[in-house]
């Protein structure tokens, strides 16, 4: 008879844990499911359009590809976007930038040829834009030039992402809009 209470009390021990767990989950998978819910995706592969962007010249402290504005490939998952760029070098060979940004408003660090940039990236309020603030400090000619730029990405349509730049250098703001086809 004792064998046979404590089989039952070990068989309501476990019911109760599994049903503790259950409730905790319960509460627990809404907050876990909506911390990217209703945040637009940037994912996808984007061809540049010229003919639809506004840039600054090239030259001096121009935009172009030089400065971020060429064909990329981003992934999204979770609270990481992650930016690859394949261009040109002055070379003539093909180099891969590859940037990472978390997207929870915490400082992103990415090292790239021309030195290392720190990033924040914050939602809108509605989750349909992200803006991602960069300073970036170069060493030129024994000279160091901070640079800060904001990028903000919306979506126009499922296929057409909008990046609105402003950069700041020691030679003034520039401008840009650069208009993206997902391919």
């Amino acid at each position: 008879m004792k064998n046979r209470i404590e089989n039952l009390q070990d068989k309501y021990s476990w019911l109760m844990r599994l049903i503790s767990l259950t409730i905790m989950l319960a509460f627990m998978a809404p907050v876990i499911t909506n911390g990217q819910a209703g945040k637009t995706s940037f994912a996808g592969t984007w061809t540049l359009n010229a003919e639809k962007s506004t840039q600054p010249p090239e030259g001096g402290q121009g935009g172009g590809q030089r400065m971020g504005g060429g064909n990329f490939v981003a992934t999204q998952e979770a609270n990481l976007l992650t930016v690859v760029r394949t261009r040109t070098g002055q070379d003539g060979q093909a180099m891969t930038i590859t940037s990472k940004y978390t997207l929870d408003g915490k400082e992103s660090i990415n090292t790239t040829p021309r030195g290392e940039s720190k990033s924040v990236a914050t939602w809108s309020a509605d989750g349909k834009a992200l803006t991602i603030v960069t300073s970036r400090t170069m060493d030129m000619n024994g000279t160091s030039t901070t640079m800060t730029s904001t990028d903000m990405w919306t979506l126009t349509n499922a296929s057409t992402l909008t990046v609105n730049s402003t950069s700041t250098t020691a030679n003034g703001e520039r401008k840009s809009t650069m208009i993206y086809d997902k391919k």
